[in-house]
């Protein structure tokens, strides 16, 4: 039995912090001692952190790896590894990975189509084949505004490791997009439209969202529960619509943009969370409520680094920092039902 002992470190406990040791065996923790000493043959760590690994929820990095620039399609086998190599380098053990399912195809210039499974079998391929050094679950991403959907939701099972489904909603002027001008900054600088192609594009997203929105809902819940996926909302603004999502069974609720919605979710007993980016930065990039006032006001219970993977460990510390002690940095959520990954 090979033995490792990291001494004098700052260990992170489920109910505490405090300076120890932490002795390994064969890849298993076999015993904890406090205090600051450094025996014989130990590993000094002078103070640093000891914790478990970090969990990752919701991240767009692998899309920043697939497409470098705009237009370029990168070997999809090295971006999954360098992918995984750069949540590792940052104390990310799990990672859920998020791919879009539902697309829209006959909407001109601004089509988007299915990627999700073909890419999903290529991380797959990989974990398989031992090429990847964190382990990686599949987070569905479910457009209800879009025109694909159930057909792409039908062609994953509950042996793809779906650990997460997402119920989104672009629909111009709904959620995320509520200020109707900040969509047209985003879809006319990514596809160049005109103003008429962009008023062109808002009425064809509306019209699909009032001809396949509740169908669309209806089978992501169902296929949630197919996958023995926890099922989550993404950009909750209202409380009505937090009342819809706590209808439909949602565990936690991704980036909801107001106090408002916030609140709901607390009363409804689903965990809110919120990007890392946001809470480093001191507020969101896109003019919704800012991380660290949820914080504050004790409606803060998840962070993902979203599009930043090193943000995880330092918004922790962020928030170890607004709470006043570092266990706090790493709360428990809200009591609701177990989930397959915890």
């Amino acid at each position: 039995m090979t033995e490792t002992i990291l001494a004098n470190a700052m260990l992170v406990l489920p109910e505490q912090c405090f300076t120890g040791s932490l002795h390994l065996a064969d890849g298993r923790i076999t015993a904890i001692e406090p205090g600051d000493a450094v025996p014989a043959g130990a590993i000094d760590c002078g103070g640093d952190l000891v914790m478990p690994g970090l969990i990752e929820l919701h991240t767009d990095n692998l899309e920043r790896h697939i497409e470098p620039r705009p237009k370029v399609d990168w070997p999809h086998a090295a971006a999954i590894i360098a992918h995984d190599a750069e949540l590792c380098s940052v104390g990310i053990t799990t990672v859920f990975d998020a791919l879009r399912v539902g697309s829209v195809v006959s909407n001109g210039r601004a089509n988007y189509g299915e990627y999700a499974r073909a890419l999903a079998d290529e991380i797959l391929g990989l974990r398989a084949q031992g090429a990847l050094r964190i382990s990686h679950y599949l987070h569905l991403r479910a457009e209800t505004c879009s025109e694909t959907l159930i057909e792409e939701l039908a062609k994953f099972g509950p042996e793809d490791r779906v650990g997460i489904v997402s119920l989104m909603d672009h629909t111009p002027g709904e959620r995320q997009f509520r200020d109707v001008t900040k969509l047209r900054d985003y879809v006319c600088g990514k596809h160049g439209l005109s103003h008429d192609e962009f008023e062109n594009h808002v009425a064809q997203q509306v019209a699909l969202k009032n001809r396949l929105g509740a169908a669309h809902e209806a089978a992501t819940v169902a296929a949630a529960g197919r996958f023995g996926a926890v099922l989550a909302s993404h950009d909750d603004t209202t409380a009505d619509q937090v009342a819809q999502s706590a209808a439909h069974g949602v565990h936690f609720a991704e980036f909801p943009t107001t106090v408002e919605a916030a609140q709901a979710c607390h009363a409804h007993h689903i965990a809110v969370m919120m990007g890392a980016p946001n809470l480093i930065r001191g507020g969101s990039h896109s003019g919704n409520v800012a991380a660290h006032d949820l914080a504050r006001a004790g409606y803060l219970h998840i962070i993902s680094s979203d599009y930043v993977p090193s943000a995880l460990l330092s918004a922790a510390l962020v928030l170890g920092d607004l709470w006043w002690t570092c266990r706090a940095a790493w709360p428990p959520l809200p009591a609701r039902r177990p989930v397959p990954w915890a």
